[in-house]
C-alpha cells in the first residue's frame, strides 16, 4: 500500500530547505482535545519531550514565541526578562493567525510569517530530539532543539514555573 503524502507546511518546507533531518508524526485531533497527553498517545512520544509553541506580546518588541514542554506553564515574567520587555502577555487567540500564519493546536515556531524573537525552554537540551508542531493540527514534527534555535535564531532560556 502507497503511502499517504504529506500535505507540505511552510515549517516541513524551511526544514527541508535546510536540510536538516526531522521525523514527521501523524496524528488524530480534534477541536476539544488539542494536548499533549493524547497527541503522546497517538505517536509514542512522552509528554515530556513534545514542546508546544506559545506567542506572547511584550510591551517593547510585539509578538515573541515561546516553545516549552506541554505539560508546563509558561511564566510570562521569565519570557519578559529573556525577551527584554517589561510585560508581555499572551496573544489573542483571534490575532494568532494573523500574526503567525498558524492556527491554534497548529503553531509551529518555524515558518511563521516574520522571524519574530523566539526563546526555547532550557530543558529542550536534555534531549537529542524534541517534537513541535509541524505548521497544522495533527502533525508532529521531530527535530533536534538546537535546529529549532538555528531555523529561528532563537535561543535557550527557563521559561517554566
Amino acid at each position: 500500500m502507497a503511502k499517504k503524502k504529506i500535505q507540505k507546511t511552510n515549517a516541513i518546507r524551511l526544514v527541508e530547505q535546510k536540510k536538516i533531518a526531522y521525523t514527521e508524526h501523524e496524528y488524530s485531533w480534534n477541536e476539544d482535545d488539542l494536548g499533549a497527553g493524547h497527541v503522546s498517545e497517538q505517536v509514542g512520544i512522552a509528554p515530556a519531550r513534545i514542546f508546544k509553541t506559545l506567542v506572547a506580546v511584550g510591551n517593547k518588541t510585539g509578538p515573541v514565541v515561546a516553545v516549552i514542554p506541554s505539560d508546563h506553564e509558561l511564566d510570562l515574567k521569565k519570557i519578559a526578562k529573556a525577551s527584554g520587555n517589561k510585560k508581555v502577555e499572551m496573544l489573542h487567540l483571534r490575532d494568532l493567525e494573523a500574526t503567525t500564519g498558524y492556527i491554534r493546536g497548529g503553531c509551529s515556531p518555524i515558518g511563521m510569517k516574520k522571524l519574530f524573537p523566539t526563546f526555547v525552554d532550557a530543558s529542550a537540551e536534555n534531549f537529542d530530539q524534541i517534537a513541535i508542531s509541524a505548521g497544522r493540527r495533527g502533525l508532529q514534527m521531530e527535530i533536534a532543539p538546537n535546529a529549532i534555535v538555528e531555523l529561528t535564531r532563537g535561543q535557550f532560556v527557563e521559561l517554566t514555573h
